[in-house]
């Protein structure tokens, strides 16, 4: 059996970001109850040295819309990286799982020798669409959510491993 780079890339997407949304909203049930400023948690990170929970969120977002816009072959949607609300927040996922939404297949299916220039700092990496996607994408996307996750559990909200992975069932 195989999977199509559409299959192994927006399915995967949508659901690791709407399982964001869903952390960042009981984030702000958890603020209000706990009269946290929001401010709080928004900038909160794991360690000095790491991003704060904002930027954690526009680096994944980023890194998804990227991935499919290059995988199309499409021009990336540019945003602002200006959020400082717990609300701009999940209106920038939803922006992104709209976007994701609105490709088609055919758009992705096709791209796995696709050649991929990533620009990176300084430089620009070299990548061809499937390693890109696997190697690539798809960790970065899981590895900022996944360190939401963290910020916000380890500022006591009541999340678990159920809340990252989503229903499964």
């Amino acid at each position: 059996m195989t999977i199509s780079m559409y299959a192994a890339s927006i399915p995967p997407m949508i659901r690791s970001l709407t399982n964001l949304k869903v952390i960042i909203e009981k984030a702000v049930v958890y603020a209000e109850a706990k009269k946290i400023d929001p401010s709080v948690l928004i900038n909160a990170r794991l360690y000095p040295d790491m991003f704060p929970l904002v930027r954690q969120v526009q680096i994944a977002t980023d890194v998804a819309k990227g991935a499919v816009s290059r995988l199309a072959d499409l021009e990336v949607p540019k945003y602002e990286d200006n959020e400082s609300t717990f609300s701009e927040i999940v209106a920038r996922i939803d922006k992104t799982i709209s976007l994701l939404k609105s490709f088609k297949s055919d758009q992705i299916n096709g791209s796995e020798d696709k050649t991929i220039a990533l620009p990176m700092h300084d430089k620009t990496v070299n990548f061809q669409g499937l390693p890109y996607l696997l190697d690539f994408v798809l960790p970065n996307v899981y590895f900022h959510v996944a360190t939401v996750y963290a910020i916000l559990r380890h500022n006591g909200v009541e999340i678990g491993k159920k809340d990252f992975l989503g229903s499964i069932y």
